[in-house]
């Protein structure tokens, strides 16, 4: 009798348990050199979100600007959805652009380095991104691919709210009742097309260092890989994140509202901050192990579904097209 197939949440709770075990496996490496590489990043979110939304001269620009918008394409920012949709995306967009040198610097190398410890071989201690800097290069192509990517399903999500919302208003349905519905259901909308995005981008960036590949050939890759298990994915995310998100609330409970209480910044309040950055470190490092072993997963799916010729004729056609570059510089070099 053949074995039948785990449902979605026990496939989810293996990978967890596995992520874990790898990530103990190497417990020293990932807490020591890994962590150290991306706490800037992580100290650079946490204190982007302390102090932007207070300081910023960028945040009350990017609100009225996004607040035209709406006003422009005929989506009621007046509504309570779009208000804290309009005030999320100009929170996100003003850290966004704090973190960037972090975010292309200090976050891409730690990717890097935990990708390469798991599928190659972990650098040695002395110079430790002297072996993995190489896998550089694709991620930051990727990376970038990601933030296109991530704009135009914004741009999508958009889009269908605005046909919904002007088509109601041409038809002459525009009582209160039924745009707090449609504004509801646009939030759902919203939120998938978004999780979906953040999903493949992530496994995006795991797919360009594991097979040194970039750009939106990674996202591609990405895309047949996640096909049939998206619910995987998402109950792997959901973890991690209200996990991150733990640590950005102790971050503000306990250093930026010490903070605002007392006026002044002590050592015992700077150690504090440095401690939860460390532990959103940590949960950075984890979910990036987590997504090494579900694409792990994914890929070994795929050798039995049909997805994986899908993926495979991806790959042939990548190799065909490196093999006809290798030969035509090699042409182009002749005497």
């Amino acid at each position: 009798m053949e074995e039948s197939l785990p449902i979605p949440m026990e496939r989810t709770g293996k990978i967890i348990r596995r992520s874990i075990f790898t990530f103990l496996q190497n417990y020293q490496y990932f807490t020591s050199t890994v962590a150290l590489l991306v706490f800037p990043f992580s100290a650079s979110i946490l204190l982007s979100q302390a102090v932007v939304p207070s300081s910023s001269p960028l945040l009350p620009i990017i609100h009225a600007r996004l607040k035209s918008l709406f006003d422009a394409s005929g989506l009621p920012s007046s509504s309570q959805f779009f208000y804290l949709l309009n005030l999320k995306l100009s929170q996100t967009i003003s850290s966004s652009m704090f973190t960037i040198p972090f975010s292309l610097s200090f976050f891409l190398v730690a990717k890097a380095a935990i990708i390469q410890a798991l599928y190659h071989h972990k650098p040695s201690l002395p110079n430790p991104s002297s072996s993995f800097i190489c896998l550089y290069h694709p991620l930051l192509l990727t990376h970038l691919c990601n933030s296109f990517f991530i704009l135009s399903a914004n741009a999508a999500a958009f889009s269908l709210l605005f046909l919904a919302f002007n088509s109601l208003d041409a038809s002459g349905f525009s009582s209160p009742n039924l745009i707090l519905f449609l504004s509801a259901a646009g939030a759902v909308l919203y939120s998938v097309i978004l999780a979906n995005a953040l999903i493949v981008s992530n496994l995006a960036l795991v797919v360009a260092g594991m097979e040194n590949c970039g750009g939106y050939l990674a996202i591609l890759k990405a895309c047949v890989l996640i096909r049939g298990r998206t619910s995987t994915a998402l109950s792997l995310a959901i973890p991690t994140n209200l996990g991150l998100a733990a640590v950005e609330a102790l971050f503000q409970y306990r250093v930026v509202r010490a903070y605002h209480l007392s006026g002044m910044l002590g050592p015992n309040m700077a150690l504090e901050g440095l401690f939860i950055a460390y532990l959103y470190s940590l949960l950075i490092v984890l979910d990036t192990v987590g997504s090494c072993i579900f694409l792990k997963s994914c890929k070994s799916d795929c050798l039995t579904n049909q997805e994986g010729s899908y993926y495979y004729r991806i790959k042939l056609a990548e190799e065909e097209d490196s093999g006809l570059s290798a030969n035509s510089k090699a042409f182009e070099e002749l005497p």
